[in-house]
């Protein structure tokens, strides 16, 4: 592949105060590993962007990867209130909600992951489980998060056949880590759920209609060496050529 052919990956980050109190703008080096690994080019985006620079920096991207990180604001979903949200970041939420509709609407790659696949999910009306454990039964341990690996495969996730996410992995089953305490309770209209856990809690999701709009719920950049990951990602950036 060419260097002059590499799309640019947006990717947005996280708004944290350090220890000395100054904010700062985080994206884990994984995703970064993650999109230079299947040839993209990584473009950080800052929480804070007006809507008139989020639009010009969106026209010079190719595709969009939305992260993980903390909670959405569960009044924008009408969510149940739980002492386990943790993150909540208003101004996150904005430019995320405004960021996702914008490259629907410019037909723009998707991959969203974790947070972003309940972002895509809350942007399409749907709505999420506050904390699983208490409120699906039964559930599975989903939170293997922050004392175990990040790679620590947790359960299977069975797939829906001729979905996209099916033809990328070229099976009906695959193995993933799983870093989330939150979940996909109801579907947003014009979303398709193709990704199950054994509890079947929704593990991914794809836009109807959409060259390729997906999110998984679990966190296939902390997974660099495992096949079926690093598939998903060369299909993204396969699909971001030329957007």
């Amino acid at each position: 592949m060419s260097p002059s052919h590499r799309p640019y990956i947006g990717i947005t980050s996280t708004l944290l105060k350090n220890e000395s109190g100054s904010f700062i703008c985080q994206v884990n080096q994984t995703y970064i590993n993650a999109i230079q690994k299947a040839s993209g080019i990584p473009v950080i985006i800052p929480v804070g962007l007006d809507e008139t620079d989020l639009t010009s920096l969106l026209s010079k991207l190719d595709g969009l990867l939305f992260t993980g990180g903390g909670d959405i604001e569960p009044k924008r979903f009408n969510g149940v209130g739980h002492p386990k949200i943790y993150g909540v970041s208003p101004e996150r939420d904005d430019l995320e909600f405004s960021l996702l509709t914008q490259a629907l609407n410019a037909e723009k790659p998707i991959l969203a992951i974790c947070r972003g696949v309940q972002i895509l999910n809350v942007a399409f009306g749907g709505k999420l489980y506050t904390h699983i454990q208490d409120q699906l039964v039964p559930a599975l341990k989903h939170d293997w998060f922050p004392k175990f690996p990040r790679d620590k495969l947790a359960h299977t996730v069975n797939l829906t056949i001729n979905s996209k996410l099916h033809r990328i992995f070229g099976k009906d089953m695959i193995q993933v880590n799983s870093l989330h305490h939150q979940g996909i309770a109801t579907i947003g209209k014009g979303l398709v759920a193709t990704a199950f856990a054994p509890d079947n809690l929704v593990e991914g999701l794809e836009v109807k209609g959409a060259d390729f709009a997906l999110g998984v719920q679990w966190h296939p950049e902390c997974l660099p060496d495992n096949a079926n990951m690093q598939a998903l990602f060369c299909a993204f950036i396969n699909a971001s050529h030329g957007k």
